[in-house]
């Protein structure tokens, strides 16, 4: 078996987690056989009182033969 992985940055304005998880929603959508993510950095866009979560996400997915 050979894996691939992607970074995917997901945002969302109300958590870390819920960044996380749009990641892998959006990358759902073109990468077929995802396997598993790691969350490998969090950070946030601030623009005075408003905040943006990012989350930068590592998707593994299998390479097809």
């Amino acid at each position: 078996m050979t894996q691939k992985v992607i970074d995917v940055i997901g945002t969302s304005k109300d958590s870390f987690a819920k960044a996380a998880t749009n990641a892998v929603s959006e990358a759902a959508k073109t990468v077929r056989g995802i396997k598993w993510a790691h969350v490998d950095s969090l950070d946030m866009q601030l623009d005075g009182k408003k905040v943006v979560y990012r989350a930068t996400t590592k998707i593994y997915f299998d390479v097809e033969h």
